[in-house]
C-alpha cells in the first residue's frame, strides 16, 4: 500500500471520534491493553508526561516538548487531532513520523487490527508508542485524546500528570457537570506521580485533591503557585495560563533530576513553533487585512479567543465560521460578536454541520451573514470583501482551520 492507501484504509475502515462522533468512543481500555501486549509493551521503554484537560492541552504539550528539546532531551510528542497530515500526531524533536513507518506499522499489524476491531485512536496510540520506543526517545509528551480515565493513552505511568482545566465539553461521554468531567480527566492521576493542575476551579478542586490523596500523589495548582510571567511565540493572552502550567510541570521534572535550566525554559517557550511545528493557535495568516485563525471551538476555548479578538483594532470584522453537527450552538452563540459579517461554511467531513443550517440558527440570534459551499469559498469571499484595515477571523472548528492553513 502507498501512504495515501494506508491513510484511506485507516480513515474509512476504523471508527474515529473526530470524524464520526460518539460511535468511535470506547468505554474501556481492553483493546488498548490487548494491542500494547501484541506490540511487546513499547510504552515501558521511555519516560513520559501525560497531559489532559478541556482546553490548552495541545499548546501545553507542544510547549513542554519545546522546553525539553532545548534542554537536550530527545522528546517524543503525541497529540490529536491533526490539521493537515496524520503524521502531525506523532513527532520526535519536532520531526513528523515518516510515511514509511506509518505504512509499515499498518501493514505488519493490519490483520490484528481487523481481527480485534480496534478503533482508529487505539491503533494510532499503539503506533505512537511503538515509534517512540524504536526511536529511543528520552521522554514523550502524551496528550489525552478524550477524557482521561478511559482514554487509550491511559496505560502509561508518567513522570508527571498534567491537567490544564475543566470545561463542559464532550458531555455525552464524560458527564454533564464539571465535577463529573474532572473525575474522568483526573483518571490519569497515578500512584505517587506528581500532579499539576493548570487552573483552580471551585467545582473541581476537591475532586482533584481527593484523587491525588487516594493515589498518594503530590498536587500543585499552577495558577496559585507560579507568579512570574514568561513570553512565548504562541500568541494570544489565553496562553498565559498554559505557560504557568508548563513552568510548574518543569519544576516537577527538575525535582526528579531532569537537567532543565532557566535558559532552556525561556528558549523553549519562545521557540515552540520552530521546535515543534505547532499550527492554528492565534496564527497570523495575513497582515493587511489581518487574518487570524484559531482552533478554539468549545465555550471555554472561545471565551479566551473572543477576549483576544476584542483587543484587536480594526474597521470591520469578518468571521469565517463552521462547526461539527453535534456542536451545542446554544453553548457558544452568546460569545460571538453581533457587529461582524459572517461567512458560514461546512468543514469537509461527514460530521460537518450544513452551512445553511448554521446560518439559520445564527441569524435567529442576530448574527448576520451568508452560507457558502465550502470553507475555501467562504474564506476567499471574506478576503474579497475585506479592506486593508479590516480583520478576518477563521474558526469554530479545528477542521475549518485545517482547510485554510
Amino acid at each position: 500500500m502507498t501512504y495515501q492507501d494506508t491513510l484511506n484504509w485507516m480513515f474509512s475502515q476504523l471508527p474515529m471520534y473526530q470524524k464520526q462522533g460518539k460511535s468511535a468512543y470506547k468505554v474501556d481500555l481492553g483493546n488498548t491493553i490487548l494491542l500494547i501486549n501484541h506490540l511487546n509493551n513499547p510504552h515501558k521503554n521511555f519516560k513520559s508526561i501525560h497531559v489532559a484537560g478541556t482546553n490548552g492541552k495541545g499548546s501545553t504539550s507542544h510547549m513542554l516538548a519545546s522546553v525539553l528539546q532545548e534542554a537536550g532531551y530527545k522528546a517524543g510528542l503525541y497529540t490529536s487531532p491533526h490539521l493537515k497530515d496524520f503524521r502531525e500526531r506523532i513527532k520526535v524533536n519536532g520531526k513528523e513520523v515518516s510515511k514509511q513507518f506509518v505504512i509499515g506499522f499498518i501493514k505488519r499489524n493490519k490483520a490484528f487490527f481487523e481481527a480485534n476491531n480496534l478503533s482508529f485512536f487505539e491503533m494510532t496510540v499503539g503506533m505512537a508508542f511503538d515509534y517512540f520506543s524504536k526511536q529511543k526517545v528520552d521522554i514523550a509528551i502524551v496528550e489525552v485524546g478524550l477524557g482521561g480515565r478511559l482514554d487509550s493513552t491511559n496505560i502509561i505511568t508518567p513522570e508527571v500528570s498534567v491537567i490544564t482545566n475543566i470545561g463542559l465539553d464532550h458531555t455525552q461521554f464524560l458527564g454533564h457537570t464539571l465535577e463529573a468531567i474532572a473525575f474522568e480527566k483526573g483518571g490519569i492521576i497515578k500512584p505517587s506521580v506528581p500532579v499539576v493542575i493548570g487552573e483552580t476551579q471551585k467545582e473541581t478542586t476537591a475532586v482533584f485533591k481527593d484523587l491525588a490523596k487516594t493515589n498518594n500523589s503530590e498536587i500543585v495548582f499552577a495558577d496559585k503557585s507560579i507568579s512570574k510571567a514568561y513570553e512565548s511565540d504562541l500568541k494570544g493572552s489565553y496562553q498565559a495560563k498554559n505557560i504557568k502550567t508548563v513552568i510548574q510541570a518543569v519544576k516537577a521534572l527538575q525535582q526528579k533530576g531532569y537537567r532543565i535550566h532557566q535558559k532552556h525554559l525561556e528558549r523553549g517557550l519562545l521557540h515552540v513553533v520552530k521546535n515543534t511545528g505547532l499550527l492554528g493557535r492565534w496564527q497570523v495568516l495575513n497582515d493587511k487585512p489581518k487574518v487570524i485563525c484559531d482552533t478554539g471551538h468549545n465555550r471555554e476555548g472561545l471565551i479566551h479567543v473572543m477576549n483576544q479578538l476584542s483587543k484587536e483594532v480594526f474597521d470591520r470584522l469578518h468571521i469565517v465560521f463552521g462547526v461539527v453537527n453535534d456542536k451545542d450552538l446554544s453553548s457558544i452563540i452568546d460569545l460571538l460578536p453581533k457587529k461582524a459579517t459572517y461567512y458560514f461554511c461546512k468543514p469537509d467531513i461527514s460530521r460537518g454541520l450544513d452551512a445553511k443550517e448554521l446560518k439559520r440558527v445564527f441569524n435567529r440570534f442576530g448574527l448576520k451573514g451568508e452560507a457558502y459551499n465550502s470553507v475555501n469559498e467562504a474564506y476567499k469571499t471574506a478576503l474579497k470583501h475585506a479592506e486593508l484595515s479590516d480583520f478576518v477571523f477563521i474558526g469554530g472548528s479545528t477542521f475549518v482551520v485545517a482547510e485554510i492553513i
